[in-house]
Protein backbone atom coordinates (compact mmCIF):
# COMPACT_ATOMS: atom_id res chain seq x y z
CA UNK A 1 0.00 0.00 0.00
CA UNK A 2 1.21 3.91 -1.03
CA UNK A 3 1.37 5.72 2.39
CA UNK A 4 2.98 9.02 1.16
CA UNK A 5 4.66 11.06 -1.29
CA UNK A 6 8.37 10.11 0.00
CA UNK A 7 10.18 12.86 -2.70
CA UNK A 8 10.39 14.40 -5.89
CA UNK A 9 13.34 14.07 -8.12
CA UNK A 10 14.86 16.95 -9.90
CA UNK A 11 17.12 15.76 -12.81
CA UNK A 12 20.37 18.69 -12.86
CA UNK A 13 23.49 19.82 -15.10
CA UNK A 14 25.26 21.39 -11.92
CA UNK A 15 24.92 19.83 -8.39
CA UNK A 16 26.05 23.04 -6.95
CA UNK A 17 24.40 25.51 -8.54
CA UNK A 18 21.14 23.48 -8.74
CA UNK A 19 21.91 23.20 -4.15
CA UNK A 20 22.51 27.45 -4.45
CA UNK A 21 19.26 28.17 -6.71
CA UNK A 22 17.30 25.35 -4.28
CA UNK A 23 18.45 26.81 -1.08
CA UNK A 24 17.51 30.23 -2.15
CA UNK A 25 14.22 29.34 -3.24
CA UNK A 26 13.10 26.99 -0.12
CA UNK A 27 15.33 29.35 2.25
CA UNK A 28 17.13 26.61 4.28
CA UNK A 29 20.15 24.60 2.82
CA UNK A 30 20.42 20.98 1.86
CA UNK A 31 20.46 18.45 4.72
CA UNK A 32 22.65 15.45 2.95
CA UNK A 33 24.28 14.76 -0.34
CA UNK A 34 25.04 11.29 -1.33
CA UNK A 35 26.31 8.86 -4.38
CA UNK A 36 24.56 6.01 -5.79
CA UNK A 37 27.08 4.55 -7.96
CA UNK A 38 25.57 1.49 -9.43
CA UNK A 39 22.70 4.26 -10.86
CA UNK A 40 26.00 6.20 -11.50
CA UNK A 41 24.52 9.42 -9.95
CA UNK A 42 25.03 11.85 -7.23
CA UNK A 43 22.14 13.30 -5.03
CA UNK A 44 21.41 16.24 -2.27
CA UNK A 45 18.19 16.03 -0.38
CA UNK A 46 15.91 19.14 1.01
CA UNK A 47 13.28 18.62 3.73
CA UNK A 48 10.34 20.04 3.12
CA UNK A 49 8.05 19.23 5.62
CA UNK A 50 6.86 15.09 5.60
CA UNK A 51 8.45 15.49 1.92
CA UNK A 52 11.69 15.39 0.24
CA UNK A 53 13.17 17.00 -2.88
CA UNK A 54 15.86 15.03 -4.12
CA UNK A 55 18.25 16.88 -6.85
CA UNK A 56 19.94 14.54 -9.04
CA UNK A 57 23.13 14.89 -10.97
CA UNK A 58 24.74 12.38 -13.29
CA UNK A 59 28.12 11.65 -12.52
CA UNK A 60 28.96 9.17 -16.10
CA UNK A 61 28.08 10.27 -19.47
CA UNK A 62 25.61 7.03 -19.83
CA UNK A 63 24.13 7.32 -16.85
CA UNK A 64 20.14 7.53 -16.53
CA UNK A 65 20.12 10.57 -15.72
CA UNK A 66 22.02 12.18 -18.36
CA UNK A 67 20.58 10.13 -20.59
CA UNK A 68 17.22 12.00 -19.03
CA UNK A 69 18.52 15.17 -19.57
CA UNK A 70 20.22 15.08 -23.20
CA UNK A 71 16.42 14.05 -23.85
CA UNK A 72 14.34 16.12 -22.40
CA UNK A 73 16.55 18.93 -20.13
CA UNK A 74 16.64 20.27 -16.45
CA UNK A 75 13.34 18.96 -14.54
CA UNK A 76 11.00 16.51 -12.46
CA UNK A 77 12.74 13.29 -13.34
CA UNK A 78 10.47 11.30 -10.44
CA UNK A 79 8.35 11.26 -8.19
CA UNK A 80 8.38 8.64 -4.98
CA UNK A 81 5.97 7.11 -3.02
CA UNK A 82 6.54 5.58 0.35
CA UNK A 83 5.53 1.62 0.70
CA UNK A 84 5.03 -0.46 3.81
CA UNK A 85 6.02 -4.03 1.85
CA UNK A 86 7.59 -3.10 -1.30
CA UNK A 87 7.70 -6.69 -2.69
CA UNK A 88 4.06 -6.68 -1.64
CA UNK A 89 3.52 -3.60 -3.56
CA UNK A 90 5.47 -5.11 -6.92
CA UNK A 91 3.26 -8.36 -6.70
CA UNK A 92 0.37 -5.89 -6.46
CA UNK A 93 1.12 -3.76 -9.27
CA UNK A 94 2.14 -6.40 -11.51
CA UNK A 95 -1.25 -7.94 -11.46
CA UNK A 96 -3.36 -4.56 -12.21
CA UNK A 97 -0.91 -4.60 -15.38
CA UNK A 98 1.79 -1.74 -14.39
CA UNK A 99 4.93 -2.40 -15.87
CA UNK A 100 7.84 -2.82 -13.15
CA UNK A 101 11.17 -1.74 -14.39
CA UNK A 102 13.15 -3.73 -11.40
CA UNK A 103 11.33 -6.50 -9.84
CA UNK A 104 13.56 -6.67 -7.29
CA UNK A 105 14.30 -4.11 -5.36
CA UNK A 106 17.51 -2.20 -4.95
CA UNK A 107 19.58 -0.15 -2.86
CA UNK A 108 18.64 3.04 -3.91
CA UNK A 109 19.66 6.48 -1.99
CA UNK A 110 18.83 7.81 1.91
CA UNK A 111 18.62 4.45 2.87
CA UNK A 112 15.93 2.87 0.92
CA UNK A 113 14.80 -0.28 -1.40
CA UNK A 114 13.33 0.96 -4.77
CA UNK A 115 11.96 0.29 -7.49
CA UNK A 116 10.42 2.04 -10.86
CA UNK A 117 7.75 1.41 -12.82
CA UNK A 118 8.10 2.43 -16.50
CA UNK A 119 6.50 5.60 -17.69
CA UNK A 120 4.43 3.91 -20.37
CA UNK A 121 2.34 2.27 -16.97
CA UNK A 122 1.75 5.57 -15.51
CA UNK A 123 0.87 8.64 -18.06
CA UNK A 124 4.21 9.28 -18.56
CA UNK A 125 5.88 9.59 -15.35
CA UNK A 126 8.61 8.00 -13.73
CA UNK A 127 7.25 6.19 -10.37
CA UNK A 128 9.73 5.35 -7.93
CA UNK A 129 8.41 3.35 -4.93
CA UNK A 130 10.95 3.29 -1.63
CA UNK A 131 10.49 1.14 1.36
CA UNK A 132 12.99 2.21 4.06
CA UNK A 133 15.58 -0.26 4.85
CA UNK A 134 16.16 -1.88 8.55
Amino acid sequence: MIKKIEHIGIAVKNMDESNALFESLFGKAHYKTEAVESEGVKTSFFKMGKTKIELLEATSSDSPIAKFIEKKGEGIHHIAFDVKDIKAEVKRLEKEGFHILNTTPKQGADNKLVVFLHPKSTNGVLIELCQEID
